[in-house]
């Protein structure tokens, strides 16, 4: 059992109270923070205490509390928390601009009680390609393309599947408009009708690695645009579900197969049950009978890693250090694209030494 309180009340919380009520009381939420009177009535309905102020999670026996409040808020929302001897899941990004990063990490520093809420490489597809890729089936990872998510998430899943450490990437990056019809969108909402939208291209040289970005707006929603997932290396590379790769000699393919049930004449619900390769599970689902979404299973796992951490039983699921240096690239390639020209991330900021150098994708885990 995992419990944790939780600071806010957008979507973001409601997101976790809904994980939390189909982990068949594993992830426990104690108690939430908000402190708008007429907020605190949206949230009645999921059975958690709503308290007005940080100050009263003290007491619900919470092993960490989730921070999610606006980016604006996030710097002294963890510098509170952290004053109050709390264990910090800070929700994405943990700053919203680079002097925040920099200020934020003056205050706090290399606190192993702050962990960042990114889950991008946890969800089940990402998860099995990290897998394959630090086995070494496709030799030493030299690119990845990522065309999914936007910003860093994108960076995160890009430097964790490259290995790359510590490096500090030179970032060309480019933006165009271009009419483009909405089918769903946030909150339902449907354009039928093409609307300019902008498409973000960044390449990211970290010397011994490439990464190629590639977002259009609302990509998460809009079903007009898909994913596109490559993991290239010495041996061979991934594809979205497809790796190639030298074997004895000879150009071999193989598919990531996903075992799902409820299909057909299977009278189980429809969960997923785990991710292979070759006949090796890779990743297996630990919140069966949830029926959770591929994000949702990241976000369990999650939560469950920044208990475990919170407790000393596990490693840290997503330090301050890898967190900052995820969106200092993110903001270069805004940069870039602004201005059209060539960023270079600086390669003296105060989190790089807190991350390890940048090593192949055989290597232990970079993120």
């Amino acid at each position: 059992m995992t419990r944790f309180g939780i600071v806010g009340s957008g979507w973001r919380t409601r997101f976790l109270l809904r994980v939390a009520a189909a982990s068949a009381g594993r992830l426990v939420p104690v108690g939430v923070v908000v402190r708008n009177p007429a907020k605190r009535e949206q949230l009645t309905g999921w059975g958690v205490p709503i308290v007005a102020g940080v100050g009263d999670l003290a007491d619900l026996g919470c092993e960490f509390v989730v921070a999610a409040v606006d980016w604006a808020s996030m710097p002294s929302m963890i510098e509170q928390l952290l004053g109050l001897g709390h264990h910090v899941l800070a929700e994405t990004p943990p700053a919203p601009d680079l002097d925040g990063l920099r200020g934020l990490w003056a205050s706090v520093g290399n606190e192993p009680r702050v962990q960042i809420a990114e889950q991008y490489l946890l969800m089940p597809g990402h998860a099995a390609r990290l897998a394959i890729a630090r086995s070494g089936a496709i030799g030493q990872v030299t690119g990845v393309e990522v065309s999914s998510t936007h910003m860093y998430h994108a960076v995160s899943m890009i430097r964790g599947l490259l290995g790359s450490g510590d490096a500090c990437p030179s970032v060309t990056a480019l933006r165009h408009w271009a009419p483009l019809a909405d089918p769903l969108g946030p909150e339902g909402a449907r354009l039928l009708q093409p609307e300019p939208r902008s498409t973000t291209l960044a390449m990211l040289d970290f010397g011994a690695g490439v990464g190629l970005y590639d977002f259009v707006e609302n990509q998460w929603w809009n079903r007009l645009r898909g994913r596109r997932i490559v993991v290239r290396g010495s041996l061979g590379e991934i594809s979205d579900d497809v790796v190639t790769r030298l074997v004895d000699g000879e150009v071999v393919t193989s598919r990531l197969e996903y075992q799902r049930m409820g299909a057909d004449l299977d009278l189980e619900q429809l969960d997923l049950r785990h991710v292979s390769f070759d006949g090796s599970v890779l990743w297996r689902n630990r919140w069966q009978g949830g029926h959770l979404s591929d994000d949702d299973l990241a976000v369990a796992d999650l939560l469950a890693a920044a208990g475990s951490h919170a407790r000393g039983e596990g490693p840290a699921p997503y330090p301050l250090a890898q967190a900052c240096h995820d969106h200092a690239i993110a903001l270069a390639i805004e940069q870039s694209a602004d201005r059209g020209d060539r960023v270079t991330v600086d390669d003296e900021l105060p989190w790089l030494g807190a991350l390890a150098p940048g090593r192949d994708a055989t290597g232990p885990a970079a993120t």
